[in-house]
Order: structure tokens, then sequence, then C-alpha cells
């Protein structure tokens, strides 16, 4: 199986990436949009084909105007704030011109989604559980990085080091779990590390998809927990060149942010050119002070160049991303309880007490970690007749350092260089008598090496491939879609001798020791869904779905053997842990009318062979040491994760939403017994609460105005790993929050646009049950242990809108 694959890789995806596009006959699209009670042209209104990736906005009389379009049937979205979406397929062949109305309304908005079908198709016809995070939303959030904005969507939460850096979690399952996708291929850069973050400029997403469960047979094994599939904006309309400046101040860690982006189309030709930069000093609490080297600084460079033509499009993607956290270590003086940092003294290394002069530094600390992520990606859509054939290639280099000797700063101990090579070819039908299909091949391959003094684990070869086919049916009001899938992995890792100063060498050196052995593991899982989605009236629907997940046990968990300085620990793998395998079982039940908007989301997870990671004891009682760290090891089981999400909106009145979400998740392993029966890193229950006015929604000076105020509670998290002291209890807490924005209007354009936003209002000191932080040194002037949570914030934000 596994040659036939690559002979696809090699033979086949090259001919049809070169292939010439068919000759289509052409034409364009255009019309007016009016509000439907009282006629009047509307301005601005995002009028979308995401099939093509490209759009147009309505002038100031609500006209609007497409070229380069194909001549076949396309999925037309039409979207304007505080009104009911509009979603057409609209035969070019037969119309060029077409006018849309639409109705002021405080319903939830239906959407098209991409992520989990054969393809484009509205969220209400899905039978898989999706979220759609607007750039809005982001844009009212107070947060340090992206994974931050959306874990605060229900059934999403975050594993977080600090500020810097947060690892997405979904209805309780992360790391390698999670696959996130960025200019259609998915993000590789160490997911199986703790303290390892995402990549990607938040700057640069337009609009996130986050698909819970399984079910997305698109992306490859390893989506065991869902999809986070993000996007950047539409291409611009044709003949117009615009942009965006944006700032962002944050007072408790000093974050200081802009991003500057630029854009145009000409006859088109498309291209957009982003640069980013942010940087924050150590963040505070009422407990800790200043939590030193929890700082970070940020950099990225994203550009496009492409072309969109009636044949389909052909965009090449490139981007830089430079990030500098702290590593905190939260070590502190055992009699004031204040932290300590490392410090040279007459070329012994030493130790001193930080100051607040410390904590609002933005210059790096020790130890700290060097992360550089370059990325390249080729997709194209070429449309075959009424179908069309996706094509991506992609590139990316993950270059990760630490430093950690104050005695030597400029030289790194652990550098891991990855290299990932991607690619997707798929097919999809055309849309006939109700029937939606698509079919292709993807997967990368993987080189890694480790070009540091230091080692955690092996050097090694990935070889991932997978072919999948996916089908859907609208029969009235069901939509019936399923799919299967077959991956097949292959993973090397290479032997490593070190000598007696721990330096690599060979097998033939007598004081070699065997410090990695190679071995080599082939994985295969298959992978499937099937559901229905029913609109049982306009106002109510309800999904069922069952789907099976696969992930391969990623290169930490096989091989590990060292001191992981980001994690303070040191981790042992197992080379013969076998694949998770998972059976999902997912029922959604929702409502929308005028005045209230309510949806529950049940599920029901069995995971075979599940990892994760436990602290082992010594043989005389307490902590096994290694190397003078605690020592954790990866080991599996049976378990069962159930639990859902419940979301009401109340809106007497347009412009009064009073919106509220419960999200719950429970994990177990099978047949153990109390200490061990709960898995770690299992997210508390969490109740959110948020009351928001929307004001002068069409206003001649002030638009799209809100004021909201809200409660974010956790609830104690009181089922925990207990066993070996690996876990421990968490408290509940309750976190108040606040905002205000809006954009600020001269003569129908939008001047700029302005959100101030304050989190943790009341001040309170607390621990998220997923902080690492939570299990550092013990204050022993208070008796607490490890660092908490970021205190009081408040954040200002500035998006001012280029247009020449």
């Amino acid at each position: 199986m596994q040659k036939r694959l690559i002979f696809i890789i090699l033979y086949i995806i090259p001919a049809l990436l070169f292939a010439e596009p068919l000759p289509l006959a052409k034409t364009s699209l255009k019309g007016v949009v009016t509000d439907k009670l009282t006629g009047e042209p509307l301005i601005g209104v995002a009028v979308y084909i995401p099939e093509l990736k490209t759009g147009a906005v309505t002038d100031d009389k609500g006209s609007y105007h497409i070229d380069n379009l194909p001549k076949t049937t396309l999925i037309v979205q039409v979207t304007y704030v505080g009104h009911q979406s509009v979603i057409e397929a609209i035969d070019l062949r037969n119309s060029v011109t077409q006018n849309f109305s639409l109705v002021e309304s405080s319903a939830k908005i239906d959407e098209v989604v991409v992520t989990a079908t054969a393809g484009s198709t509205q969220l209400v016809r899905t039978p898989t559980p999706i979220a759609i995070v607007p750039h809005t939303d982001l844009l009212r959030e107070a947060s340090t990085n992206l994974m931050d904005a959306l874990a605060s969507q229900p059934g999403i939460s975050q594993i977080t080091t600090g500020g810097g850096i947060s690892k997405p979690v979904i209805r309780g399952l992360g790391y390698n779990r999670v696959v996130v996708v960025n200019d259609g291929i998915r993000q590789e850069g160490q997911q199986w590390g703790d303290e390892h973050g995402i990549e990607i400029d938040e700057q640069a997403v337009n609009k996130a998809e986050i698909l819970k469960g399984p079910a997305s047979l698109m992306f490859g094994s390893d989506a065991m927990a869902g999809v986070i599939n993000l996007f950047s904006a539409p291409t611009l309309p044709e003949g117009k060149i615009a942009g965006n400046f944006y700032a962002n101040y944050q007072t408790n860690n000093g974050l200081m942010a802009y991003s500057l982006d630029l854009a145009g189309n000409k006859k088109g030709f498309i291209w957009d050119l982003r640069y980013s930069d942010k940087m924050a000093h150590d963040y505070k609490n009422k407990y800790d002070g200043y939590v030193y080297n929890s700082r970070f600084k940020e950099q990225a460079l994203t550009g496009l160049i492409g072309i969109n033509k009636e044949w389909g499009y052909s965009h090449l993607t490139f981007s830089t991303y430079q990030l500098t956290p702290g590593i905190v270590e939260g070590a502190r003086d055992s009699i004031s309880g204040k932290f300590i940092k490392p410090v040279a003294l007459k070329g012994v290394e030493g130790s001193e007490l930080v100051n607040n002069a410390d904590g609002k530094s933005y210059s790096h600390g020790m130890p700290y970690q060097q992360v550089k992520h370059y990325k390249a990606v080729w997709n194209n859509s070429i449309f075959i007749g009424d179908g069309s054939l996706k094509t991506t290639i992609g590139f990316q280099q993950n270059r990760r350092q630490e430093f950690g000797d104050v005695l030597n700063p400029d030289q790194y101990g652990l550098y891991f260089l990855l290299n990932t090579v991607n690619y997707d070819v798929h097919y999809m039908l055309p849309q006939k008598n109700g029937w939606s299909a698509s079919f292709g091949v993807n997967g990368m391959y993987q080189h890694s090496m480790n070009k540091g003094t230091e080692f955690l684990v092996p050097e090694y070869n990935l070889f991932d491939a997978g072919i999948f086919g996916i089908a859907s049916k609208t029969i009235g009001r069901f939509d019936i879609s399923g799919g299967i899938r077959f991956d097949n992995r292959h993973e090397h890792a290479d032997d490593l001798y070190l000598n007696s100063n721990d330096e690599k060498t060979t097998v033939s050196d007598p004081t070699a020791y065997h410090r990695f052995t190679a071995f080599t593991n082939d994985f295969g899982g298959i992978t499937g869904s099937l559901g229905a989605a029913w609109r049982i009236t306009d106002d109510f629907h309800a999904k069922f779905n069952l789907s099976r997940g696969f992930r391969a046990p990623n290169i930490g968990e096989l091989a590990s053997n060292g001191v992981h300085d980001g994690t303070v620990r040191y981790e042992i793998g197992d080379s013969n842990l076998k694949p998770e395998t998972s059976l999902q079982a997912d029922f959604q039940l929702g409502y929308s009318s005028r005045y209230l908007s309510a949806e529950v989301d049940l599920f029901v997870n069995r995971i075979n062979n599940y990892i994760f990671s436990r602290k082992l004891n010594s043989t005389a009682g307490g902590d096994s040491i290694t190397n003078g760290y605690q020592t954790y090891k990866f080991v599996s089981g049976d378990a069962r994760i159930m639990g859902g999400e419940f979301m009401f909106d109340v809106h007497p009145f347009d412009c009064l939403h009073i919106e509220n979400s419960f999200s719950y998740v429970n994990s177990i392993q099978l047949n153990q017994p109390d200490s061990t029966r709960y898995l770690p890193m299992t997210p508390a229950p969490k109740w959110k609460t948020d009351v928001r006015l929307d004001i002068l929604r069409h206003g001649n000076v002030l638009r799209n105005g809100y004021i909201n105020v809200g409660v974010e509670s956790y609830f104690a998290q009181n089922h925990y790993y207990e066993a070996y002291g690996t876990e421990t209890r968490t408290p509940g807490y309750s976190l108040l929050y606040a905002g205000i924005g809006g954009d600020v209007i001269h003569k129908g354009h939008t001047l700029f646009s302005l959100y101030l936003t304050g989190n943790n209002l009341t001040d309170v000191a607390y621990q998220s049950h997923l902080s690492r932080l939570k299990y550092e040194d013990v204050n022993n002037a208070t008796g607490r242990t490890g660092g908490y949570n970021m205190g009081r914030n408040f954040s200002i934000k500035l998006l001012v809108p280029i247009n020449l």
C-alpha cells in the first residue's frame, strides 16, 4: 500500500499540478443588495464566493460586481452585520445579475463552512459540530495570542505556559490530537511538546472554523480531537488596493503589538503583504507579583501572490514567524518566596532575587527559547467541467532552540530542526441531483535533526499518506454525509551514541553509550464518518454523527529520553506504544428564532490506547529523580470521554443579546482505581454569561457599536490524575470582563475601529487547571504552590483601514 501511495506522490501529483487548465467561458456577477424592510441600499455588504476565495463589497449605491467567474454553479454568501446571511447556489450559465434583500435579525446567523464536508455548504447542513469564530469576535478578545482568543469558545480550552504559549484543547483532547490548518496545510512545529505553541501570526487570521471530533477526513490522521481551520481574508475585488493598520496595548504585561497589511488585485493578479510585531514583559498577579521570565517577543512576515481567473486560481503563500518566549522555571528564594533568576558571578553560575525592573524588562531572561518557522504553500483550484481539482504543496521548516547557560548565553542546548513537506490532491465532483462528493490523497514527509548539544528525542524520518472519499446527499430537509479514509504512517528513529562528555560519537568509541536505540514503526488505521442533519422546521434542526478516529504515537511519546528544560522534567518514551483509535457519537439539537437561539451538543468518545504522561515514583517512595529532575513516562490505557456544550442567546430586542454557554468534559481511564481513574489535563467545567448591547448599528458617525459585560466561571476540577502526585485539585474561580467598541465613520467610510476590553476586573488570583505553571516551586513564605495566572488587564485595539 505504501509503495502505491509513493507512486501517486512522485508521478501523478506532479502531472496534475503542472497540467494546463481547461479553457472555460468566463462571465461576471453583479447586482444590488438592499434592506428587505426599507428597500434602501446597504453599504459594505460582503458578497463572497468561497470556492474561488474571491468576492466584492457593495458601494454607496448598494451595488457589487465580480469579474473572472466560470460559467458554472457556485455558492454565493452574502453577509452584513446585524442581518441574516443569504446563501444561494447560482447557476452562472443562466444568470449574470443577482440582487439580494437582507433581513435585519438578531438570530443566530448561518454561514458557509468547508472543514468537514465534500464541499462548501451551510453550517446547518453539516452533521458534525462546528463553531465559527469571525474576525470581529477575535478583535473583541483581550488575548495574548491566537489560541488564547479561541479558548473563549464553548468546548475549547488551552494548555498554557505563561502568556506567550497556548496549545489548543478540544473537548479535553490536545497535543497532536488537534490538527491546526493554516494556508490549506496542517501546521507542523513540534506539537508534541508541552511548551511548544502554534507558530501563526494571529493578525493574518480573518476567521476560524473549529470542528469538534474526528469527523474531518480531509486532513489526515491525528485529528482525533478535531480541526482548527484558520482562514486569511478574502482576496480583494478587481482594481482595488487596500489594507489596514492594527495596534494593541495591554496594561498587565505591557504588551505592545502592531501589524501593517497591504493588498491589491489588478486584472486578476493578486498580492498581499503583512508585517506584524509584538512584545510583552512579564505578566503579574496579586500573589506572585511579576512572574519572572513570562515575557515574549514575536515577529511575522506573511505574503501572497497569485492569479484569479475564470478557470480557478493559483496562490503562493509564504511566511516567516519568529517567537522568543522566556522559559518560566518558577524557582524561588527559600525564605522570602520571591522569584530568583540565574546570573553569572565571577565565572560561576549563581542566583539573585528578581526585582520590579526585571519584571518590566522586554529583554529575554534565562532560560529562553528561540523559535523560527518558515513556510511556503502553493494552492491551486482548477475547474474541470463542472467539477474542480484542488492541489496543494507546502514546505515548512521549524527551528527550535533552547538557551539556558548564563555562562554561555549565546550557546543553545536543545536545537530541533524539522523539515516538513505537505501534499494534497483531491477532486470535487459537480453537484448533481443533491449529491456532492470528493476524493483524494494527502499526507506529509518529515525529517527531524538534532543540531544541539542536548538531546531529548532522536533524529527521525516520517512518511505519512492517506486516501479518502467523502460524499453528501440532500433529500428535502435531510442532509446525509459520510466518508472513509485509510492512513499509513512510517516512522524511523536513528541510533545515537554519546561519549563520556555527552558528545555525539560512533559505536566504535570505547567510551560510547547508547542514548537512543533505532527503531522503525509502521502504523495504519481507518477513519470514517457517517451522519445526518435534519432541518425539522425553519426554526428547529437536529444532527447526529458517528465517527472513528486514528492517531499514531508522536516522537516524544515513542522515544523521549532526556531532560526537557521547557517542562522542567525528565521524560521517557516507549517505542512499543500502540496507535490510538476512537469511536465518537455526536448529537445536536438547535433552535433559532427572532427572540431566542439555543443549541445543545452532546458527545461520547471511546478511545483505545489513550497515551498520556505520568510522574514516576522511586523504589524507596517519593518522586523518581533523574539528573536532578522529576521523571515522567508515557503510558497508555483505554479511556472514555463524554460531555458537551449548551448555549442559548436571548435577544428580546434586536440590539440586546444575553448569551450563555456551558461546557463540560468527563474523562476517565477504564478499569482503574480512583487515583488513576481520571485522565490528566482535563479542563474544568465552564459557564460563561455575556450581556451585549449593540448600539448605533447604522449611524452616520458611529457604526456597529457595542457594549458588553460578562462573567466566565470555571468550576472546581475535582476529577484529576492523583496517582504519584501527577496532578492536584484546582479550586473554582470567576472572572469578570467588560468591553466597548465600534467604527468611526466619515462620509460613509470607516476612519478607524476601536476596541476597549478589560479582563479579570476584580483581580482574582487563580490557577487554571491546564496551566503548566501550577506545578512549579512552593512559595515558602505563603505555602502556595506554583505560579498564578494573569491578574487584571486592560486592552485597547485600533484598526485603521487603508484604501488607495
